[in-house]
C-alpha cells in the first residue's frame, strides 16, 4: 500500500478547513491502496518522510513566509533526508490573510532543492475559504493520492 503524508501547520479554523478537505481528497472512495497519514508540522519527522510516496504539505503565511512550524519540519529533516526523497511528488496549500506569495515561493524553493516534484497546482487561499478554495484543496488531497496510488 503506498503511503501519502500530510504534514501541516494548523493554527485557525481557516487552515483547518484546508486541512479536513484536503484529507476528505486524499481519501476519495474512487483511490484505492492509499494509506493517509496526517502529521502535525511539530511532529513529523524524518522517518515519516523516508515511509511516504509522496507529501502534501500546508501552511498558513505569516508576516510573508511559511509558518515556524513548517520552516521547522524542513529545518529536521533536509539533510536526513536529501539524497532518499528525489523525485517524490508533493502538493502544497497556503492559507493567508493577505499575501500567500513569499510562503508558496520558500516553499517551491526547499522543495525544488530536495527535488521533489510537483504533483498538482499550488491551491492559494486569502481570507476566508469559499466553496472554491474548499474544492481546490479536495482535488489537491485526491490528485497527490491519485499520482501515489499503486496500478
Amino acid at each position: 500500500m503506498a503511503r501519502l503524508l500530510i504534514v501541516h501547520h494548523t493554527p485557525s479554523p481557516a487552515t483547518a478547513e484546508l486541512l479536513d478537505a484536503v484529507v476528505r481528497g486524499a481519501g476519495d472512495p474512487e483511490i484505492e491502496g492509499v494509506e493517509v497519514v496526517r502529521r502535525a508540522a511539530l511532529g513529523a519527522t524524518a522517518s515519516d518522510l523516508l515511509a511516504a510516496d509522496g507529501v502534501v504539505l500546508g501552511t498558513p503565511a505569516n508576516i510573508g513566509y511559511m509558518s515556524g512550524a513548517l520552516k521547522h519540519f524542513f529545518d529536521t529533516v533536509y539533510y536526513v533526508v536529501a539524497d532518499d526523497t528525489r523525485g517524490l511528488p508533493y502538493g502544497l496549500y497556503v492559507h493567508g490573510n493577505l499575501g500567500v506569495e513569499g510562503a508558496v515561493g520558500a516553499v517551491d524553493t526547499i522543495a525544488t532543492s530536495l527535488g521533489w516534484t510537483r504533483a498538482a497546482a499550488t491551491v492559494e487561499v486569502t481570507g476566508a475559504p469559499d466553496r472554491a478554495a474548499l474544492d481546490a484543496c479536495y482535488e489537491l488531497g485526491a490528485t497527490v493520492a491519485a499520482t501515489v496510488a499503486p496500478g
